[in-house]
C-alpha cells in the first residue's frame, strides 16, 4: 500500500470513528497529558476516564502532586493497578518543579529520565504535549502496521514496524495521526484480532487473579484503609488469600518490598504509608 493511501484509510476512520472526545485530548496542558500517558500504561481508557477528571480536580497541576503526601496520591491511584505508577508520578512532578520549573520537559533525554518514562511514553509525550514528528510504537499502532504492510508474516520486528511509521508519517500533524492510529488500532483489534501476536516482541499479559501482585495491591489497599495495621491484622485480613503455611513469609516479604519501593513505613509493629 502506498504511503498516500494507507494516510487517507486512516485519516478516513478518524473522520469517522475518532474518539476525540476524550478527556486528554482536549487539552494541550504538559501535566494533564502526562497524567493521562501514566494512566493509560496497561489500563484500558474506559477505566481510566472517570479517575483522570477527578485526579486533576483535586491535582491539577506538577506543584500539587509534589507536595501532597504519598497516601492522597495512593487513594486517588486506587482503581487503576500497578501502585508503582502512583509513586513515579509522585516522583516526576518532584523533579519537573525541581529541574524545570514546574514545565514538562521537551527532549528525548530530559523525559527518559523521568521516573517511569520509557521509550513509548517518551514519544507520546513529544507528539502530544509538542506535536513532534517522532517515531514511537504501542499495542495498537502495532496492530495497524502488522494489518496493513506484514501480513502472513509472523515475528515482525518493532525495527521493522518503526521503518514504515517514519514512511507514512505526516510531519505537521503527527499529534492528530497517532490519534487516529490508536483508534484504528483498537478497531481493528475487535474486528480482525490481535495481531500483537504476530510480533516479536508479544508477550502475554499474566494473570492477575491468585497473582502476587493482587497480593501486593490489596495490601497496600488494606493499610490504606486500616493505617496503622498490624501483622496479626493483616494475617486475619488475608487468611483466604493465602495459604496458611505460607502466610507470615508471604506477607513480610511483600511488606518489605513495598517498604523498600517507597510505598509505607514500619513503625514498631504497625505499617503506614510514608509522608
Amino acid at each position: 500500500m502506498k504511503p498516500i493511501d494507507f494516510q487517507q484509510l486512516v485519516w478516513n476512520f478518524y473522520e469517522e470513528h475518532g474518539r476525540s472526545d476524550l478527556p486528554w485530548r482536549q487539552t494541550d496542558d504538559g501535566y494533564a497529558i502526562y497524567i493521562s500517558e501514566i494512566m493509560l500504561q496497561q489500563t484500558q481508557a474506559s477505566r481510566v476516564v472517570p479517575k483522570y477528571k477527578d485526579w486533576l480536580k483535586d491535582l491539577p497541576d506538577f506543584q500539587s502532586v509534589a507536595s501532597a503526601p504519598t497516601k492522597e496520591i495512593l487513594l486517588h491511584w486506587q482503581g487503576l493497578g500497578y501502585n508503582r505508577r502512583a509513586l513515579y508520578i509522585k516522583e516526576t512532578c518532584h523533579k519537573v518543579m525541581d529541574t524545570y520549573d514546574g514545565r514538562l520537559p521537551q527532549s528525548e533525554k530530559e523525559l527518559l529520565d523521568l521516573p517511569g518514562v520509557g521509550p513509548y511514553t517518551t514519544g507520546a509525550l513529544q507528539a502530544f504535549v509538542y506535536n513532534l514528528p517522532v517515531v514511537f510504537i504501542e499495542t495498537n499502532i502495532r496492530t495497524v502496521f502488522i494489518h496493513h504492510f506484514f501480513p502472513g508474516k509472523d515475528n515482525v520486528t518493532d525495527a521493522e514496524i518503526k521503518e514504515v511509521v517514519a514512511e507514512t508519517l505526516p510531519e505537521d500533524k503527527a499529534k492528530k495521526w497517532y490519534w487516529a492510529l490508536m483508534d484504528y488500532g483498537s478497531h481493528l483489534k475487535k474486528t480482525v484480532g490481535n495481531l500483537n501476536k504476530k510480533s516479536k516482541s508479544y508477550q502475554k499479559q499474566s494473570t492477575f487473579s491468585g497473582s502476587n501482585r493482587q497480593l501486593r495491591a490489596a495490601l497496600t489497599r488494606y493499610i490504606l484503609e486500616h493505617e496503622p495495621a498490624t501483622m496479626k491484622d493483616m494475617e486475619q485480613e488475608f487468611s483466604k488469600l493465602i495459604n496458611k503455611n505460607e502466610r507470615m513469609e508471604s506477607l513480610k516479604h511483600n511488606l518489605k518490598q513495598l517498604e523498600d519501593e517507597g510505598f509505607l513505613r514500619q513503625t514498631g509493629s504497625t505499617y503506614q504509608t510514608t509522608d
